[in-house]
């Protein structure tokens, strides 16, 4: 063993060289990209200028502390930190945030990142290893209390500071919830065996719920018998280059959107035979389905380049677009603020428009005129966006210090129900519950706030109502509440 030992030991200084040097050549390769990355992290956003430089020097460094015989020592020290730090962070990263950025380049790109902290952590335990060959002649109390207190450091340290960048976002807003305890009884659950799902639409039996990878299926969720049936839909025109195929119920109807191609097919439930309903080039991003033969739109217009709303409406003469492109106003460039949530109150035939970054609630009628705007219990009243733009792919996209207000939206009746991550004054994050603020739509004005209470550190993806029950699909659930009157 003493004859391999110092072989051992080399190999290991060998991997590391390899190691630093190939992350900090990719990452300077694509400096301007690492630093975008870095940025975008919920963790190191703040220091991101600093960092990009800093884990570049500290990699090279470390390389050439550890070419050399009288340094390696130090070098292997400096690994494990180094290494300890990526895995605490990557841990972190996967189980405690909703955003999972990418700070490295090359091979290590495609690892995903449960095999990236494997990875990290087999490199960690080679560090150990070489380091206590070199200290062959300490005793293992000292070596172990060593080992232990860099460890605690490290692992501290990291933690720190995704912590306190957390809580910059989530805490110290100026508005005060009213909680009406246990609003919401679960009544039943239904697991799902695949997240990603979404609901199409409720009605007195069932709940109609679709999948983005799979457009052409509509499961039927019977949620007084708990039975599930799988419907394939079937469509007359599959020439057409279909991108992304969002499904709607509003029974007896379906309906099958893809703003991509600028088109919605109808079909009549119980048939699953969906024809052309309308192709007249009305590209959008969100279709809603309102009064019959009327569709609410979320568009790019055309004329201010910037999100606005439009109506695709049935004449004698075929289908007519009307666009409102003056009511969404932007306060920065329109490229990220005036995104929202577009939602059909069938109960008062009017559309909502709900801003994902402010609070703002605008409500218009069934020509999607504007009728009034009144705004929401938080007090962002201007959005607050990280927006950096990646050159390899000539794309802008939002990072982690941008804080969204609103996450999804239902309305029924008299109410528009908001679900939310933003924490108000007095509040403590809820890791098995998901807010829900109630606003009165008669009076525009904010009434309460309730919990849907469902299994620790799960995320509520999608909510609908019906009548006095809540239907929420929770990562790879769905869940069925009673809201008591």
């Amino acid at each position: 063993m003493r004859k391999i030992a110092p072989f051992l030991r080399t190999l290991i200084c060998y991997l590391f060289i390899v190691l630093f040097i190939y992350a900090a050549v990719s990452k300077l390769m694509d400096f301007e990209n690492f630093q975008i990355q870095l940025a975008q992290s919920p963790l190191l956003s703040a220091y991101a200028g600093f960092i990009s430089y800093a884990v570049i020097i500290v990699e090279i460094v470390i390389a050439l502390l550890l070419c050399i015989k009288r340094t390696q020592q130090i070098g292997l020290y400096a690994s494990y930190g180094l290494m300890l730090a990526f895995t605490v962070y990557i841990y972190l990263i996967i189980n405690y945030s909703d955003f999972v950025p990418c700070s490295c380049g090359g091979i290590l790109e495609k690892l995903g990142w449960t095999e990236h902290l494997i990875f990290n952590l087999v490199f960690v335990g080679l560090a150990v290893i070489g380091i206590r060959i070199a200290n062959n002649s300490q005793t293992w109390r000292g070596y172990t209390i060593e080992q232990t207190t860099l460890t605690i450091i490290g692992i501290v340290s990291v933690t720190i500071l995704y912590s306190l960048s957390e809580q910059k976002s989530q805490y110290n807003n100026s508005f005060t919830r009213k909680y009406i305890p246990h609003l919401a009884e679960k009544q039943t659950t239904l697991n799902l065996e695949s997240t990603g799902y979404y609901i199409a639409g409720i009605d007195s039996c069932y709940a109609y719920l679709a999948h983005p990878n799979a457009p052409l299926f509509l499961r039927t969720y019977d949620y007084h018998t708990q039975n599930v049936i799988n419907n394939r839909i079937k469509i007359k025109n599959e020439l057409l280059p279909y991108k992304r195929i969002i499904t709607s119920v509003n029974s007896p109807y379906f309906y099958l959107g893809d703003g991509t191609v600028g088109i919605i097919e109808k079909g009549i439930l119980n048939d699953y035979t969906a024809s052309l309903e309308t192709i007249d080039n009305a590209y959008y991003n969100q279709y809603v389905p309102g009064k019959k033969d009327h569709f609410g739109l979320s568009i790019t217009s055309q004329k201010t380049k910037q999100t606005a709303l439009a109506l695709l409406y049935k004449t004698v003469d075929g289908y007519q677009l009307k666009i409102n492109d003056t009511t969404l106003k932007s306060q920065q460039n329109g490229a990220f603020d005036l995104d929202g949530l577009l939602i059909w109150n069938e109960q008062h035939q009017i559309f909502l428009y709900v801003y994902y970054y402010k609070n703002e609630i605008i409500i218009l009628d069934s020509m999607m005129n504007e009728k009034n705007v009144m705004k929401s219990i938080d007090s962002l009243n201007e959005p607050e966006l990280d927006v950096a733009f990646y050159k390899k792919d000539q794309n802008y996209r939002l990072g982690p210090k941008t804080i969204r207000v609103n996450e999804t939206i239902a309305t029924y009746g008299d109410y528009l129900y908001i679900h939310s991550k933003r924490l108000g004054n007095f509040e403590e994050e809820h890791q098995s519950a998901s807010i829900i603020d109630v606003y009165d739509l008669v009076n525009n004005h904010y009434l309460h706030s309730f919990y849907l209470y469902h299994k620790p550190k799960q995320q509520l993806r999608d909510f609908k109502i019906y009548q006095n029950s809540v239907f929420a699909v929770i990562d790879d659930e769905i869940y069925r509440y009673q809201l008591k009157k």
